[in-house]
């Protein structure tokens, strides 16, 4: 009768550590056998086509994150929780992008004038109808719970511009050193973090989201003292670091390529660098309420002349 009770009571205390064990395995064979990664994990290449002809299995994946409810999925550790939405966010994108394909060369040609393909709600997970923002923005960055500004190197948004998709499911067991891995991946890639002329020119992505940069991960306060933690992977030399840290190295944005990342080769993506206005203002509220801001003072001027031209000729 003891032992029978000891038994009971360790199946009991084993459960919530097997909740967190949501299988990413089909996920891990669909990433392995479609995407094309550099040796440095610099960049990555998708094989869409392939991706079409596995679109069963894919969709069998996304369904059953689908069923995963908000219960359950809060009974699970941070990184089990981290992983499994940048494995969200990563999967819907490709079902996205599958949408059109091979008829689109960017990403940014599903969205509209008034909507961006990252605000389209049409993912299915747990309990509600999400958009890729609402996993990205609301759930991971917004929430307060994760505070990790790597995510940005592991979640994908199908673009060239954007860090390489990992070629293997992301995981909570070693989800830190998956990401730690992107992340060098990424500041290697000369064609998008490099230095000129003794200053860093770096990917847009640290101007979107330069805060989630400076909220102490890792007691780095400032987008300077972020580089310095990667110092050997942005290349920089002693002296380099030393004008970092004491703010005499000036820091500037490349321009994003949002071509699809087709292991067939990019396309000519048309508007390439539009961005929806309702996006903008979401994403970057100060400079867009900045924007608006000469807009009227713009009209109001044009207004105003308007007038005493027409009182001149009166």
């Amino acid at each position: 009768m003891k032992n029978r009770l000891i038994t009971l009571i360790s199946l009991l205390v084993a459960v919530p550590a097997n909740a967190a064990d949501f299988d990413h395995s089909s996920w891990n064979g669909l990433l392995d056998n479609n995407v094309a990664i550099a040796p440095d994990y610099s960049s990555s290449t998708v094989d869409y086509t392939q991706f079409q002809e596995d679109r069963d299995a894919l969709k069998s994946y996304l369904d059953a994150m689908s069923e995963v409810s908000r219960t359950e999925f809060e009974g699970w550790s941070n990184a089990d929780q981290l992983a499994f939405l940048i494995n969200a966010y990563n999967a819907w994108t490709v079902e996205l992008i599958l949408t059109r394909y091979p008829d689109l060369t960017s990403i940014k040609e599903l969205g509209s004038l008034t909507q961006s393909p990252w605000q389209k709600a049409f993912i299915p997970l747990l309990g509600e109808t999400l958009s890729l923002d609402n996993i990205e923005h609301d759930i991971i960055r917004g929430s307060g719970r994760y505070n990790d500004p790597r995510i940005h190197f592991g979640v994908n948004c199908a673009s060239i511009g954007c860090p390489a998709l990992l070629n293997e499911a992301f995981v909570g067991s070693k989800l830190d050193q998956q990401l730690d891995r992107m992340t060098k991946g990424f500041l290697r890639d000369r064609s998008r973090n490099r230095l000129e002329n003794g200053n860093l020119a770096v990917s847009s992505i640290f101007n979107w989201y330069g805060d989630d940069f400076e909220q102490g991960w890792r007691d780095a306060e400032t987008l300077d003292e972020f580089f310095a933690l990667y110092a050997d992977s942005l290349d920089l030399s002693e002296d380099d670091i030393e004008a970092l840290s004491d703010g005499d190295m000036d820091i500037s944005f490349l321009e994003y390529d949002w071509r699809l990342n087709d292991s067939k080769g990019p396309g000519a993506a048309e508007n390439s660098n539009f961005i929806s206005p309702i996006w903008l203002i979401r994403s970057n509220p100060a400079l867009a309420a900045g924007g608006i801001l000469l807009v009227i003072i713009g009209s109001i001027i044009w207004v105003i002349r308007r007038r005493r031209r027409k009182a001149s000729q009166a």
